[in-house]
């Protein structure tokens, strides 16, 4: 292979990287753009369904008695509590995160734990509807029989 054949070929290489790279620039700014707006729309939709939960919570709660709704502000203000002290916790990270150049992991890294921390509430609030709905039957049961 001639020398001028060589150059000629790693020219016609370098053009074909530069275009490759720019597809693939495009094609990430693409797929950034549909993340953000997939983000939007989940956290659209879980407004939707805290809201719906909410107003279930709302019904629930003015049909119990004193002592459950004694237990249950016991039991959200503790939750509320947690949850703020997280919150505040997290916000002292982010700080950290963005000092030390690393946002963009520790972004991605508290999106997973959080999502992981709903679900397990999720779970626990199926195993408490699995468990009234139970209680209610059984209820049902007796005053039938």
């Amino acid at each position: 292979m001639k020398l001028s054949d060589m150059f000629s070929t790693l020219a016609d290489n370098a053009r074909m990287f530069e275009k490759r790279a720019s597809e693939w620039q495009d094609e990430m700014s693409s797929r950034n753009d549909e993340m953000t707006a997939s983000a939007r729309k989940w956290q659209e939709t879980a407004m939707q369904r805290q809201e719906e939960m909410n107003r279930q919570i709302r019904g629930y709660f003015e049909q119990a008695n004193e002592n459950v709704r004694s237990q249950w502000q016991t039991m959200q203000k503790a939750w509320e509590d947690q949850f703020r002290k997280m919150q505040e916790k997290g916000e002292e990270m982010r700080e950290q995160a963005k000092k030390s150049g690393q946002f963009p992991d520790w972004a991605e890294a508290y999106a997973a734990q959080m999502v992981s921390f709903a679900q397990k509430m999720q779970d626990e609030a199926s195993n408490a509807i699995a468990a009234a709905t139970e209680a209610r039957a059984e209820d049902k049961k007796k005053k039938k029989g």
